[in-house]
């Protein structure tokens, strides 16, 4: 059984991420990967005191890639599960002011 603690990953900030928290009221985190709407939507609202109006969840593919000095070497990077969450207008989270 997971906890409200296993369910938010960490937040990915980025400069889309950062415009969607500044102009649409959306913050973005990476969940883990059995999470529901319904499980991010009750861990965002306790640990964050807001209200959430709406949860979109996005399954991202495991992508390949070259190592920059190397031919041959591959990397592949994991898939993981991330969540855009809508908080109702008035709302923020404290921990993406101000990056």
């Amino acid at each position: 059984m997971t906890t409200i603690y296993d369910i938010l990953r960490r937040p990915i900030i980025t400069e889309k991420s950062n415009f969607q928290s500044g102009k649409l009221n959306q913050y973005v985190f990476e969940v883990d990967k059995k999470a529901t709407k319904s499980q991010v939507k009750e861990a965002v609202e306790t640990l964050f005191e807001v209200s959430v109006e709406r949860v979109n969840i996005i399954n991202v593919p495991a992508k390949r890639s070259r190592r920059a000095r190397s031919r041959r070497l591959l990397v592949r990077r994991p898939s993981f599960k991330k969540a855009i969450v809508t908080l109702e207008p008035g709302e923020s989270i404290d921990v993406f002011e101000g990056v």
